[in-house]
């Protein structure tokens, strides 16, 4: 890939963190190898978003006050403690190890500075996944928030920026099994099969200078029987006569190019392609480039790669799973997504590239991601690393066919339209995420029959 941005995805952004604090895991379970290897001054330093990669950005991960107070109370002036922040609240580390009962929240809160350069054009506030509702705060004034458990949110906070100090806060709630929406492995009381809860911020919290005009998006689709690839472009403020540019790379060598009118896909031809597998997962430089007059108003990195995923009738008649039109026999493990330390949240990014390398040691060529979803960055690793992906859906909800739908203590679940909404949204939105990652080879609505709904 291009060393710009491989510099960018392996090393940390623009970290302006306060100095850290006395920290250490908490409780006395086990832990993995990798929890003496956390910065407290800025866990997860790494650029969060592969896809879509701009060079000034700031980790807002670390230290942050927290309170776990009644659903109904205002919003806290004195704090429980600090968090780290993103290992969610029942982690070992977050330095804080706590349940959220059914009729409380947990806000957080911290403070920021913006860099004077930064104060032209938008300022996006970006979140990697909160689980499971967020409501946010800027200054006092509520900009935003988001439901849903697995997907990246963003609001511009430009608009609401005072001199000096900035004082973000965040209100979530998470009613687990207590509530119909998406969930996974999590239940209020963890036993066999099922998992230990997770609460609140889970993944990176980061800023990003960005113009008013700008390159929002990139969808890529690959055709390998045509050898071409299309790029569809979300553009936020275009303007007649704006331009988007792709330029495509293998490693610094432009192979295609295309120019459209703003909001047009675009599509480049590869006449000597090279294809994309788990033993040679060959993934082309994409930059993308939004044009005004001739200048550049907004340019981001990125990455594709040509592969094609399809069912062909083997020899013996029977349909087989294809690869590049190739039969391909696709064999690996459920994989949880689970950390003893830091439950939905990898220690470290070695840690997160850690188990996709030992999968494909052991000789597996996929992964079937089990009822969780992963932050972006271990999608990219399988991208470069070169191992399938199955991604689920996290289940949640009551079902006909699981505990006579009924919860484990006996109270009744029914699913509602609102559940049913909300499934639908958050699937939608972990589809239009994932869907540029070249290892997802196969989506899986419902696991089991756990949540499952309008299907025979």
């Amino acid at each position: 890939m291009n060393q710009t941005i491989l510099t960018l995805l392996f090393a940390a952004g623009s970290i302006l963190s306060a100095p850290a604090q006395a920290w250490q895991p908490a409780g006395d379970k086990i832990k993995t190898a990798w929890a003496d290897k956390v910065d407290p001054a800025c866990p997860l330093p790494e650029y969060p978003r592969p896809t879509l990669v701009r060079p000034a950005w700031q980790n807002l991960n670390g230290h942050w006050n927290y309170a776990i107070r009644p659903a109904d109370a205002p919003q806290p002036e004195l704090f429980d403690g600090k968090i780290l922040v993103p290992y969610p609240l029942e982690s070992s580390l977050s330095g804080v190890q706590r349940r959220l009962a059914e009729n409380e929240v947990l806000w957080y809160e911290r403070r920021f500075t913006v860099p004077a350069e930064w104060r032209q054009g938008a300022l996006l506030l970006h979140f990697g996944a909160v689980d499971w509702e967020a409501d946010v705060y800027l200054n006092g004034i509520r900009v935003g928030g988001h439901k849903g458990g697995y997907t990246a949110f963003s609001i511009d906070i430009a608009p609401y920026l005072t001199r000096g100090e900035q004082t973000l806060a965040v209100r979530v709630t998470d009613p687990t099994d207590r509530g119909t929406q998406p969930r996974g492995k999590q239940v209020t009381e963890a036993r066999t099969i099922w998992y230990t809860p997770v609460t609140g911020i889970w993944q990176t919290v980061w800023l990003e200078p960005v113009p008013e005009s700008r390159i929002a998006s990139l969808r890529t689709t690959p055709d390998i029987d045509t050898k071409s690839l299309t790029v569809e472009a979300a553009i936020v403020g275009a303007r007649r006569g704006d331009i988007v540019e792709i330029t495509l790379r293998d490693n610094g060598r432009t192979v295609a190019e295309a120019r459209a009118a703003a909001g047009e896909p675009l599509r480049l031809t590869l006449p000597e392609m090279k294809l994309w597998t788990p033993d040679t997962p060959m993934l082309y430089d994409l930059e993308t480039t939004l044009l005004r007059g001739g200048k550049s108003v907004d340019r981001v990195g990125s990455y594709a790669a040509m592969r094609k995923n399809s069912v062909v009738r083997g020899k013996e008649g029977f349909l087989r799973l294809a690869l590049n039109d190739r039969e391909c026999f696709q064999f690996g493990p459920l994989d949880q997504g689970w950390w003893p330390d830091g439950l939905y949240t990898a220690p470290t990014d070695e840690a997160l590239a850690y188990d996709i390398i030992k999968t494909k040691d052991l000789g597996f060529n996929m992964i079937r991601k089990h009822v969780k979803v992963e932050p972006e960055r271990w999608y990219w690793h399988c991208d470069r690393l070169g191992i399938l992906v199955w991604q689920d859906m996290p289940n949640g909800g009551p079902s006909p066919e699981w505990q006579n739908n009924r919860y484990f203590d006996g109270t009744e679940a029914k699913r509602t339209a609102e559940s049913e909404a909300q499934f639908r949204k958050e699937w939608k939105e972990i589809v239009d995420q994932l869907y540029n990652h070249p290892s997802v080879a196969m989506w899986v609505p419902f696991n089991e029959a756990w949540g499952q709904f309008r299907t025979e």
